[in-house]
């Protein structure tokens, strides 16, 4: 079995979703398994395509846009993956759009994201790419400020946007693209190396979990 047998699964729980794709981009993720009111919308859709692009844009492999991620971000705020359909624990830091409530206080996090970067680009879809380029890196700065944390964890929750960030990380390096290709795979349990040369350029190991952090 080599880089290229890696099988495509689906785990639809509300613990776990990951997809693993042969040949099937992960646009080919049922979306018709969702209840109605998860469905996204068509430009909500547009949005998570766009948005994955940004934040993994093809180089030498393809995008994360590019091989279907927003649909998996869809479907795994669903689902519940990253325990996105869990009440917060804690009110998350303010930001320019309110974060929406489901009935059970899970928060519908598609629903902030869309209205958030329109907020911060005058419509995100219709701005220019600068715009949407700067709208995206200042809530990425936000989200994820330099130095230690700035209270203590149970003050407050994460700005949401950690969660969407880390639901598209997932989403492509679980992709044949970025696992196999932007990533070295092999086979577990594979040849067992103590003390492997690195060289400049070599690419991270997919199954080697301890180099490989989602956020």
């Amino acid at each position: 079995m080599n880089a290229m047998a890696l099988e495509r699964r689906d785990f639809l729980g509300g613990a776990a979703l990951l997809a693993l794709a042969l040949g099937v981009p992960l646009a080919a993720l049922r979306l018709s398994d969702l209840p109605a009111d998860e469905w996204p919308t068509t430009g909500q859709r547009r949005l998570l395509k766009t948005v994955s692009q940004m934040v993994i844009p093809a180089s030498g492999t393809a995008g994360a846009g590019d091989v279907g991620v927003g649909d998996f971000v869809a479907l795994a705020l669903a689902h519940g993956l990253e325990g996105t359909r869990a009440p917060l624990a804690a009110p998350p830091p303010a930001t320019k759009a309110p974060l929406p409530l489901r009935a059970d206080g899970s928060p519908r996090y598609l629903a902030w994201l869309e209205a958030e970067l329109d907020a911060r680009a005058g419509g995100f879809l219709a701005a220019s790419a600068a715009a949407r380029q700067a709208a995206l890196a200042a809530l990425d700065a936000e989200s994820f400020p330099p130095g230690p944390p700035l209270g203590p964890p149970a003050a407050f929750g994460p700005n949401p946007w950690c969660k969407v960030k880390a639901l598209i990380l997932t989403g492509y390096y679980t992709s044949e693209e970025g696992a196999a290709r932007e990533l070295q795979y092999q086979l577990i349990p594979g040849r067992f190396d103590p003390d492997a040369p690195l060289h400049p350029g070599d690419r991270a190991w997919s199954s080697d979990w301890t180099a490989v952090d989602f956020g």
